[in-house]
């Protein structure tokens, strides 16, 4: 893939030609030089390579895989880099996002969700086929999909049956087996069926925390429990198909909870634990780190993931004391989890990022509209003006990234570097 932005990207000059990502450098485009519209999503670069690095070494220490989710970035030039860093494979949630995947380069995929419907079915052996060297897994978690697969595989020339996983789940929130009993009922009925193999169990154990310390580590212990036994009974049983047993978990929150399963011993076959956390790539300013403070305290961490993604925008109005309007909405940022939260603010005019400023702790975004973002602030200290630069902050990166076909990647200087594109 080698996408050429223009000006139908949002924040890419109406008058400038068409750029291709690695020629981004060349421009010579600053964030302090007023030369990209705004809002304006940036990447940045050092942070972006910390994380890749951090979390692979992370893994690479706790003896696991990590297969990333890519529905966090949907962004080829992002899936690039973290196989490049050593990453095992990619997750992804749909078949559409597996496609791109495939075309990105992947070559071990899990979709971390249930597949059953004729068209995706049709889509995934398409894709075995076309690419001998492709290796997939996706979920399982009822006998009502079990046997949706199976007759659609009766309207179909012959094929090879296709990788699963039990998923094993919390009750009351997202998919998976809730019971042991129907766990093994089900993992039964793979194993004799013809066009689907038992390769190993999954769980979410993101389903499990509320980023408190203690009952986090009690729901999620209790999650493992369930997932070990129903894993040493299907072993026991010799209802795991392939060579090895593949145990997968992770969200981007509590994943050093679920480092016992990943690294189950004692089985007939040997273990492959694949993490699957995604968002740690660009990590955020709230949610993810709070848990990852709580995760640091756990593992005794030194060093932790940084904030990489933030969105610039520009103030276009001060109204009234104390209220100022940004170039900034729903469309453009985060705010499914809460609303973004100002970082920095860089006065029109600042051509230096020594001379960018943090912002003080009383300023916040209140609300948003489509294009606009409430900046609170109190009028007797630091006053934001018409033409400043506030960056925000953000929760949650995944609904950032949807919300741009583009994002800058920029050094700490500012200086525009690269870019990537996302395919959501």
């Amino acid at each position: 893939m080698n996408p050429v932005f223009n000006s139908a990207c949002k924040s890419f000059p109406l008058f400038a030609p068409p750029l291709l990502a690695q020629d981004a450098a060349a421009r010579q485009w600053s964030l302090l030089a007023d030369d990209l519209a705004y809002p304006l999503a940036v990447l940045n670069r050092s942070a972006l390579a910390h994380n890749l690095a951090w979390m692979q070494d992370y893994a690479n220490a706790k003896g696991v895989l990590l297969a990333p989710h890519g529905k966090t970035t949907m962004s080829p030039e992002l899936f690039h880099m973290q196989l490049q860093v050593g990453a095992w494979g990619l997750s992804f949630a749909t078949i559409f996002q597996l496609g791109i995947g495939v075309a990105a380069g992947v070559r071990r995929a899990i979709i971390a969700n249930q597949v059953l419907s004729p068209v995706d079915l049709a889509g995934l052996r398409y894709l075995l086929q076309t690419y001998p060297d492709l290796q997939v897994w996706f979920l399982v978690d009822s006998l009502a999909q079990l046997h949706l697969i199976e007759q659609w595989s009766t309207t179909q020339a012959p094929f090879p049956p296709f990788d699963v996983l039990l998923e094993i789940g919390v009750a009351g929130k997202r998919t998976g087996c809730r019971t042991q009993e129907e766990a093994m009922a089900l993992a039964q009925a793979i194993a004799v069926s013809p066009v689907l193999r038992l390769c190993g169990v999954e769980c979410y154990e993101g389903n499990a925390a509320q980023c408190d310390n203690a009952p986090d580590v009690a729901a999620v212990t209790d999650l493992v429990r369930r997932v070990l036994a129903v894993v040493r009974q299907c072993d026991t049983r010799g209802l795991f198909a392939a060579d090895s047993i593949l145990l997968t978990a992770g969200g981007s929150a509590v994943f050093d909870l679920v480092l016992p399963l990943l690294r189950t011993g004692g089985l007939s076959k040997p273990v492959e634990g694949v993490l699957r956390s995604g968002c740690y790539i660009t990590h955020d300013h709230g949610h993810y780190r709070r848990y990852l403070k709580l995760l640091e305290q756990r593992e005794g961490l030194q060093s932790s993931l940084l904030p990489a993604l933030e969105v610039w925008t520009l103030v276009q109005s001060v109204p009234e004391p104390g209220l100022a309007f940004l170039s900034c909405g729903r469309r453009d940022i985060s705010y499914d989890i809460e609303l973004p939260m100002p970082q920095r603010l860089a006065r029109a005019g600042v051509r230096r990022m020594e001379d960018v400023v943090a912002t003080p702790p009383d300023w916040r975004i209140t609300a948003l509209n489509d294009q606009h973002a409430y900046l609170q602030f109190d009028p007797a200290g630091l006053v934001p003006c018409v033409g400043d630069r506030v960056v925000l902050g953000l929760s949650h990166p995944c609904t950032t990234f949807d919300k741009w076909r583009w994002m800058v990647i920029a050094q700490d200087d500012g200086l525009v570097t690269g870019a990537i594109h996302t395919c959501f």
